[in-house]
């Protein structure tokens, strides 16, 4: 399994924490030594099949163990691409029309949960309705005749943001600004369908190399997909209690409340997915992670340009609108985001005027 090592305080985490609670500085991997065979969840190509067992765990390992098989009489399974707390992610083909999908499985133990099941179908339903050239689409929500509950997507070739800001660290800034503009014409596109992402990080970020323009394409993942129920009102007891499961670091305020979301939430997680491509840190401290979250609540970001100087002011005032407390005092959608991101406003034939013409 992987470790992950502050380089600031030198303290080594193995969760799946991505900054170090202590001073707010992202992690780097580092290489530990393996317990089992498992593949490392987040992603990675082994196949990390494991031998049935009996009893309580038959049906995790029947989710878990799926490569080489075949799937619902529909997809021979190739390989598993990653796993996570709530589903495994397995590399497919489908036998009648030999397309390449990727195939989420949900873990048993949400599959077993009524509730979640329900509201995975309804979501499920709606973002099949996507269709837009920066959102992953679900084409297909199945479930097998001995109870796997799964969703098919297409697969994207490419490179998750969360490991490019590993392996690459503050990104140029033109590069990260075009690409958050792709995103969020993807929001936008959600949003217009009254969809709302909720849980917007680097890891639902995919970057697939575009062949046309020959530069990246930003891909928002994981729209409709069963996420932990951290937009809970228990999530408001956490600063009471000291109580932190894990660090929940793009949620909005109105998400650490329990409150109704909407775009502006998004957008609230976007600008601090910015904060941290630009400058590899969270744009809000503290001595540890419920710290955090509390100046999330009561504070205001560190303004960027003291982080990263070459910041152009605009592109720190944009940030800094996205990430009010109050989410009356961001920016209404995920465009006048993007807008807000181009200095100049730009020409009709550049960037902005592209994705605009998008929408129009």
């Amino acid at each position: 399994m992987s470790e992950r090592r502050c380089p600031k305080c030198g303290s080594v985490y193995t969760d799946t924490a991505r900054f170090c609670p202590k001073d707010g500085t992202m992690l780097v991997e580092v290489q530990s030594k393996p317990k089992t065979p498992a593949t490392p969840a987040g992603g990675g190509g082994g196949t990390g099949v494991r031998s049935p067992a009996s009893g309580k765990g038959a049906g995790l390992d029947r989710a878990s163990s799926l490569s080489n098989q075949i799937l619902d009489a529909r997809y021979q399974v190739l390989q598993k691409l990653g796993e996570g707390g709530m589903s495994y992610v397995y590399l497919a083909k489908e036998i009648n029309s030999g397309e390449t999908v990727a195939i989420k499985v949900l873990s048993p133990r949400l599959a077993s949960d009524k509730s979640s099941v329900e509201r995975l179908r309804r979501e499920a339903g709606l973002a099949m309705r996507l269709d837009h050239p920066n959102v992953c689409r679900i084409l297909r929500l199945g479930e097998s005749e001995d109870g796997l509950i799964y969703l098919v997507m297409p697969f994207l070739k490419g490179e998750l943001l969360s490991d490019r800001e590993v392996r690459g660290g503050p990104m140029d800034l033109g590069v990260g600004i075009a690409l958050l503009q792709q995103v969020c014409a993807g929001l936008h596109h959600a949003h217009e369908l009254q969809i709302i992402h909720r849980d917007l990080k680097p890891e639902n970020i995919m970057l697939v190399r575009d062949d046309a323009g020959g530069g990246d394409r930003g891909v928002v993942m994981d729209f409709g997909l069963a996420k932990e129920r951290r937009a809970d009102p228990a999530i408001a007891k956490l600063t009471a209690t000291g109580i932190i499961l894990g660090t929940p670091e793009f949620m909005s305020p109105e998400q650490i409340r329990g409150k109704p979301l909407d775009a502006r939430s998004d957008v609230y997680a976007l600008g601090i997915v910015a904060f941290e491509m630009f400058t590899g840190k969270l744009p809000f401290q503290g001595r540890n992670a419920q710290e955090m979250m509390i100046a999330r609540l009561r504070s205001q970001p560190i303004p960027i340009r003291q982080l990263r100087p070459d910041v152009p002011a605009p592109v720190e005032k944009a940030l800094t609108k996205a990430l009010q407390t109050n989410p009356d005092d961001r920016f209404g959608t995920a465009l006048e985001f993007a807008e807000a991101l181009t200095a100049t406003g730009d020409a009709p034939g550049g960037l902005f005027g592209k994705l605009k013409e998008r929408f129009t």
